[in-house]
């Protein structure tokens, strides 16, 4: 399959969060070939009962390529025109597995070796599999991770403090509301104290944002409510202790904090001849702690519009990525033995 052909096989594989099994199985048996003809080696790295991580290596691996295989839902197929290709994980990231695989497949035949390829499961949740591999790294010296950035070299990411804010109420007959207490009046007011919470900016990454992402709570219109919660989510920028302080002060009295996940900032490196940006989502690279070396991150596509129904990516991008990624591997191969 040419790059375009296999972006969209993989595609229209559903592979939601938990649900990689299957595309883990199919990338396995398209590997297969590259392993037995180059005398490389393919391992299925568990993470939990039916989730694995991929590793492909051909020789001791000096750079490894690596992305997500699990996507956001709802699922939906691919289809292409002249200039895209559209699909669920088009551009985040099954586009760039096959970019990267592509890469890899240029490199061998150009009797190139040192590199792997690692494809984990659960970065849009957890990054379950990216602190899998944290322990059980395979000496590569540089990682290059894939993410829509238009194929420019992220020099930074943002981080994530996630939260669950819970009040606790009293409930009542609402045509008597003295005798209880609404929780949902107690999460407003303790979600309207969060909204004035001034947040941390950096000179490189810009500005920390919080999201109210759910609210939810009560039994019913006619009954004062003793529950209720919401999910909220800051993209951080730096150090999360006076961030985290102020939330414990806006909330007191009010409602509990449940922290969900951290995922700290990122700060990456460039590479001459290959453009730059910053990027405001988080990835697996925190998750990875170093453990498979130097980070580097850069992938076809754009994140504007990854996660939405009109995901796509543009043909000329992943073409591009292929070259981009072989020359990233030849050049870190490069220098890891100056």
């Amino acid at each position: 399959m040419d790059v375009f052909e296999l972006t969209r096989a993989l595609v229209d594989i559903e592979s939601i969060t938990l649900n990689e099994e299957r595309v883990g199985n199919y990338l396995c048996d398209y590997l297969a070939p590259l392993a037995a003809r180059y005398g490389g080696k393919i391992e299925r790295m568990e993470v939990e009962p039916r989730r694995f991580n991929l590793f492909a290596s051909w020789g001791e691996p000096v750079v490894t390529l690596s992305t997500h295989m699990d996507t956001v839902p709802p699922f939906f197929q691919s289809s292409e025109d002249e200039t895209y290709i559209y699909g669920r994980a088009a551009c985040d990231a099954k586009g760039i597995i096959a970019a990267m695989i592509h890469a890899v497949q240029n490199l061998l035949e150009a009797g190139e070796r040192g590199f792997g390829l690692l494809f984990v499961v659960g970065e849009e949740r957890n990054s379950a599999g990216a602190y899998h591999a944290a322990v059980t790294p395979r000496g590569s010296r540089y990682i290059v991770n894939g993410e829509p950035t238009e194929n420019k070299l992220a020099l930074g990411s943002k981080g994530v403090l996630r939260y669950e804010v819970a009040a606790a109420g009293k409930m009542a007959h609402s045509a008597y509301p003295e005798l209880g207490e609404s929780a949902i009046d107690k999460l407003l007011d303790a979600l309207e104290r969060i909204r004035r919470i001034p947040l941390p900016a950096d000179p490189l990454l810009g500005a920390s944002t919080l999201n109210i992402g759910t609210i939810s709570g009560g039994r019913a219109p006619n009954v004062i409510a003793d529950e209720a919660r919401a999910e909220i989510l800051i993209r951080l920028v730096g150090d999360s202790t006076s961030t985290k302080e102020a939330l414990a002060a806006a909330v007191a009295g009010l409602a509990e904090l449940r922290e969900v996940i951290e995922i700290p900032a990122a700060r990456m490196n460039a590479l001459d001849g290959v453009p730059t940006t910053v990027v405001a989502f988080t990835t697996d690279i925190p998750a990875f702690g170093g453990a498979w070396g130097e980070p580097f991150l850069i992938g076809p596509g754009s994140i504007h519009v990854a996660h939405t129904l009109e995901e796509r990516v543009e043909k000329a991008q992943l073409a591009e990525a292929v070259e981009i990624y072989r020359r990233m591997v030849k050049e870190l191969c490069k220098r890891a033995s100056k």
